[in-house]
């Protein structure tokens, strides 16, 4: 019995046809080919398992066929199937990784001068090329510039900002994409009927986002999956079961009591995802997910290309999407968003967890400007309900009256005109659309009040670009900018904070507060 080949390298991709959401790079490399305009250098950069070094290897081929089509290499001829095997000379796979020395990269130049025995081109495909060492990429720089015209080299690479200016200029660089979900579900499935295995289509679905854009990554989790359940239909469960993932019913049951600020009920939903074995990485992963889908159902109508489920339990989630404000559901995430950064590195993940859904819970522990208006939230509620508690003696409570309480409208305490102006925040930025430098400051400072109830303008201590809106010119173009938004000559000041601390605690953000509208004058 012959060894098993997993499904990733089983189905690696032939031709171009074959590769999967790169069709911006496949093109080119095929009209490359029928016009012969080959180059000599090229960069394949993009996150794991998109197809990069597959790429790599079809061009390889193609360049060498005897008898090309328009997907690529035939995959018959002598020249194909040499390179297929690994006995040809034509095509040298160099691991960068394991080879990244300055002897490395010399043994490479001494055989470029060799022509190829067989074939017309000599390709050096190097996986992983941000992993040469400075003098490594030195060493190659002339060769890489002006190769003998039978050899090609193709750099593949995941961390491309790591690669030197000199290394970059001398490649034509292609951008591989994270694969769509639908399209990583399509090549499923249809790998899964050549191979007779059934799977449920909602399993399938949560695989290709499980992946992240990684079709490779895809693969693998199928496998993991068809191997735990060999013989069964693979259900959405059993995906679940095998991955250590949690149903969106859990995710449902937590929001309500973190919205409620039942901190006993989020825990316990906790320890019941941890007693069924899931892992809690993918939980807070998952979770984030669902977050930002009940955002997104907040904010769009149109969301079948942006929401990936079904349309029932989209229906559920835009009646969840009424419980919760965006500013919370906002906050939620973000909270969510720095636990999954802390958690892989932690020893007590569990304890990270409950602190988070305890932040989520009681909004009065944290102190940042998210949180002061989830407290604030929390208060009006109370009062539409109608439930109120009066202090008497200074400590004893009183009882409880449910009555019905009519609220009070907060004074309205900011000028109209700088209303207008923090309404129209974005156009002001717009205005800026040829001095980038002022639009960017413009975008990162935050609109206030000073003490005496005018605009107020802070910016980062560590922004750079903020200067510009102190400093003349770029102080009296504000000041015109201003006028022409609000109709009259204002009255503002421009406040650099004393710390990064004190700008993101410190400074009240009237965006916050003040609804941004779209004037007629703007569409």
């Amino acid at each position: 019995m012959g060894s098993y080949t997993a499904l990733y390298r089983k189905f690696r991709p032939d031709n171009f046809g074959d590769v999967k959401g790169q069709d911006h790079i496949t093109t080119t490399l095929r009209n490359q080919l029928k016009a012969d305009r080959i180059g000599h250098a090229y960069l394949f950069t993009g996150t794991r398992g998109t197809g990069k070094t597959t790429v790599a290897k079809i061009f390889a081929r193609a360049v060498n066929c005897e008898n090309p089509t328009d997907n690529g290499p035939c995959g018959e001829c002598p020249t194909c199937k040499a390179i297929m095997n690994g006995s040809s000379m034509n095509v040298i796979e160099i691991d960068a990784a394991s080879n990244n020395g300055v002897d490395n990269i010399r043994e490479i130049i001494d055989q470029v001068s060799y022509r190829p025995t067989e074939g017309k081109y000599k390709v050096y495909i190097i996986d992983e090329v941000h992993m040469l060492s400075t003098g490594a990429f030195n060493a190659m720089l002339k060769t890489l510039e002006e190769p003998p015209e039978y050899v090609i080299f193709i750099l593949a690479t995941t961390e491309v900002h790591k690669l030197p200016i000199t290394v970059l200029s001398r490649c034509q660089r292609y951008d591989f994409r994270r694969i769509s979900i639908d399209t990583i579900a399509a090549r499923l499935s249809d790998l899964m009927a050549q191979e007779n295995v059934k799977v449920e289509e909602k399993a399938i679905r949560y695989i290709a986002k499980t992946a992240d854009g990684s079709l490779r990554d895809a693969l693998s989790l199928l496998d993991q999956c068809i191997a735990f359940h060999l013989g069964e239909e693979l259900t959405y469960d059993m995906a679940l079961d095998v991955l250590g993932a949690v149903d969106t019913e859990v995710f449902s049951r937590l929001l309500r009591s973190c919205l409620e600020g039942d901190v006993h009920t989020a825990i316990s939903i906790l320890d019941e995802v941890i007693t069924q074995g899931r892992e809690l990485t993918q939980f807070i992963i998952d979770f984030t997910w669902y977050l930002r889908n009940l955002m997104l159902v907040q904010t769009s109508d149109v969301l079948e290309d942006v929401v990936d489920m079904s349309s029932d339990n989209l229906a559920r989630l835009k009646e969840e999407a009424t419980l919760a404000k965006r500013e919370q559901i906002i906050r939620f995430i973000h909270i969510f968003s720095d636990l999954a950064n802390q958690i892989r590195y932690a020893s007590q993940k569990r304890v990270l967890v409950e602190i988070a859904l305890i932040r989520l819970c009681k909004p009065a522990m944290d102190q940042d400007n998210a949180a002061i208006l989830g407290r604030i939230d929390a208060v009006e509620k109370r009062l539409d309900e109608g439930v109120f508690t009066t202090i008497t003696n200074g400590d004893a409570p009183a009882p409880v009256h449910h009555e019905q309480v009519h609220k009070q409208e907060l004074p309205k305490s900011i000028p109209d005109d700088i209303k207008k102006i923090v309404a129209n925040w974005k156009k002001l930025i717009g205005n800026f659309s040829n001095d980038l430098p002022m639009a960017s400051a413009l975008e990162r400072a935050k609109p206030s009040l000073d003490k005496n109830g005018n605009l107020l303008i802070s910016f980062d201590a560590g922004d750079l670009a903020g200067e510009r809106l102190i400093n003349e010119p770029g102080r009296s173009k504000l000041q015109q900018g201003l006028n022409d938004i609000s109709g009259k000559e204002i009255v503002f000041s421009v406040s650099e904070a004393a710390s990064s601390e004190e700008f993101e605690s410190g400074v009240i953000d009237l965006r916050e507060f003040i609804k941004i509208d779209i004037d007629e004058e703007d569409i």
